[in-house]
């Protein structure tokens, strides 16, 4: 007793003086019952995003809160939620706060325990931090199926499913470590930032590989690896020339997320009388003649049985969800995101949120998940768009999808003619002028969620390497899926869009594996099968050093980064398009015939003249186009110039 009123008189004194006099050897530390958890996990000083700690520990509602330790940090507020387990902190961090570690006292009765906080310095520049860009090629890796680099964590003791190689819906060991291993072969093929499918702890019993039902927004998976490792890819990603795309879910959580047991709100989530899941409309979000129920069913059901559908409409899940970003880019250095699901999140809030992040981090970018074949309703999530509505998402970047299909659907036709091969890419770019900002437009022929690649151009290299070529030169920001530079194909070749079939391991990325495609020696190894692909002598290294030129090569084409775009109609299966500027021209020429084709270059000529002698992007060979040039069937032929 003597103690505590001790502790209650310098808490008073120092409430009048103003000085950080606190002794923390005053007040006992929470137990793990009175403390369960606090978050966000730490702060900063100079941040513009405020500070709403949310506590939660068994009957914490009945205690009162100070923050003891230094000048510049107080409490602001504090909400009691509707479980007694939880309190909502608001907190000031003046600008002139020091850093360092301060005490969350809780008080009652008489009686007091303190739980620690850090109030870190930012590093310099933090606010500042430069995205990926135009020039840049994200290389996306679903790391469970990319490398094993610690086989020790392939199971681990605080999670539910062990790994099991031979279970295609289960764990097979790739972790933060396997990436880390393997950030010079990212380099080598002229990446500039990888995007990784979610890291955060997802302990669903089954199918948890793939991490987009998370059961701990703070804390990346034991399987893994840790908080501290994942800040070390970042940090060993950036001496690479690599930047670091975090994949997030603000849309849902898991079912076995920690807090199911005891929700602080009964909104927190959507919940219904009876399972209810999204109809996946969002088109509802800016039908004019929509229903509010319809409405209501896409944003507010649940995305799966297992995926529980968060409220960000609850200010305090809103809250919640914007500090959690904010501290992942502040504690680990991170250089953008990626937000699965975003048109299924109360686009309102979900508009808060961007806002929130780009106020915070003005040169930062967030590519949204926001996946419809109707380019009307895509260029309607991207921020600054003239919505009818008045809308602005503030989203700064969009997944192009119906360039996706249209690419996909065009390479896997021989012949063409209206409405069919290369048109549909043709039609697909003539309703550009639809978006309010093509630089950010993120372009892609496959990812985690779409058939591969390789099985779309029908195992043919010749045809990858089109998709591969015009992913360069196209406008937006390239982004290729781990493995479909060596043209992976589905495992399940009878339903190649099938997830298990399409998340194929990478040869090489576990002991014992019979191929090592990481390694030069192993793309020239001998002619192998997988999965019904033959892959020649040879292959997958002409491959890679084919995707290698051309990217290495598009990192410093300023032509490729912020040129316009010119393209010519085309009938017959070919299609030719230049990217241009004051200063060069780099002319694009594709052949998916089955023969050989000459270039009508004087068809060209508004754009052609004054061009002079190019260069093959490919071979760095002197090139000069008339119509006399052929190309080769299947083939792209890429030229540039200076003008």
């Amino acid at each position: 007793m003597k103690k505590i009123l001790i502790a209650t008189a310098i808490i008073a004194l120092a409430a009048c003086s103003g000085k950080p006099s606190f002794d923390p050897a005053s007040v006992a530390d929470a137990t793990q019952d009175q403390v369960t958890r606090v978050e966000p996990l730490s702060w900063w000083v100079g941040m513009k995003t405020d500070l709403q700690l949310l506590v939660n520990g068994k009957g914490i509602s009945e205690y009162d809160v100070a923050i003891e330790g230094g000048k510049g940090v107080s409490v602001e507020k504090i909400t009691k939620a509707e479980s007694p387990n939880y309190l909502f902190v608001d907190v000031n961090v003046a600008p002139t706060a020091q850093p360092g570690t301060y005490y969350i006292v809780f008080s009652k009765d008489g009686q007091s325990f303190k739980y620690p906080y850090e109030i870190a310095a930012r590093e310099a520049g933090s606010a500042e931090r430069k995205s990926f860009t135009t020039a840049d090629m994200v290389y996306l890796i679903m790391p469970d199926r990319f490398a094993n680099g610690d086989a020790s964590n392939d199971s681990t003791d605080d999670t539910t499913e062990d790994a099991n190689r031979a279970n295609g819906n289960g764990r097979h060991g790739g972790d933060i470590q396997g990436v880390i291993d393997h950030l010079d072969y990212i380099s080598e093929l002229g990446a500039t930032y990888i995007w990784t499918t979610p890291f955060l702890e997802d302990n669903d019993p089954q199918g948890s590989y793939h991490g987009y039902a998370a059961s701990d927004y703070y804390h990346i998976d034991s399987r893994f690896g840790s908080n501290e490792l994942y800040k070390t890819l970042v940090e060993k990603a950036r001496e690479k020339g690599l930047g670091i795309i975090m994949d997030i879910v603000p849309n849902h959580c898991s079912y076995v997320h920690w807090w199911m047991n005891d929700l602080p709100f009964q909104d927190w989530i959507h919940q219904f009388p009876e399972y209810t899941g999204t109809n996946v409309a969002f088109s509802t979000n800016m039908d004019p003649n929509a229903s509010q129920k319809d409405l209501y069913i896409q944003e507010s059901g649940w995305f799966v049985p297992t995926m529980v559908d968060m409220n960000l409409d609850n200010p305090y899940v809103l809250q919640y969800f914007i500090q959690w970003g904010v501290w992942w880019i502040e504690y680990s250095g991170l250089n953008g995101f990626r937000v699965d699901t975003y048109p299924y999140n109360e686009k309102e809030p979900a508009a808060e949120w961007c806002k929130a992040i780009m106020t915070e981090y003005p040169n930062f970018n967030i590519v949204g998940e926001c996946w419809t074949s109707s380019i009307p309703q895509l260029a309607y999530w991207q921020g600054g768009n003239a919505n009818k509505d008045g809308f602005d998402s503030h989203l700064p970047s969009i997944m192009d999808f119906p360039l996706h299909d249209a690419l996909r659907a065009a390479l896997a036709e021989d012949e063409g003619g209206w409405g069919l091969g290369m048109t549909k890419v043709y039609d697909i770019l003539s309703h550009d002028f639809v978006y309010h900002d093509l630089s950010k437009m993120l372009i892609f022929p496959g990812n985690h969620d779409t058939a591969r690649i390789g099985d779309m151009v029908r195992k043919d290299p010749r045809v990858l390497k089109i998709a591969m070529a015009m992913m360069a030169t196209m406008r937006g920001i390239p982004q290729i899926f781990a493995g479909d530079e060596l043209m992976f194909v589905s495992n399940r070749p009878d339903n190649i869009g099938d997830h298990p079939g399409l998340r194929v391991d990478f040869p090489g990325g576990w002991a014992g594996d019979e191929i090592d495609l990481f390694t030069a020696e192993g793309r020239e190894a001998q002619t192998y099968n997988t999965d019904g692909l033959k892959v020649e002598k040879g292959q997958a290294a002409d491959l890679f050093n084919y995707v290698s030129r051309l990217f290495q090569w598009r990192k410093t084409a300023d032509v490729i980064h912020n040129g316009k775009t010119m393209h010519f109609m085309t009938r017959d299966n070919t299609y030719a398009y230049f990217r241009y500027n004051d200063e060069a021209a780099v002319f694009v020429y594709i052949n998916n015939t089955l023969e050989d084709k000459n270039i009508p270059w004087p068809y060209y000529s508004e754009i052609t003249e004054g061009l002079c002698e190019g260069a093959d992007v490919l071979t760095g060979e002197p090139v000069e186009i008339s119509d006399a040039t052929v190309v080769a069937p299947k083939t792209a032929l890429v030229v540039e110039f200076n003008r």
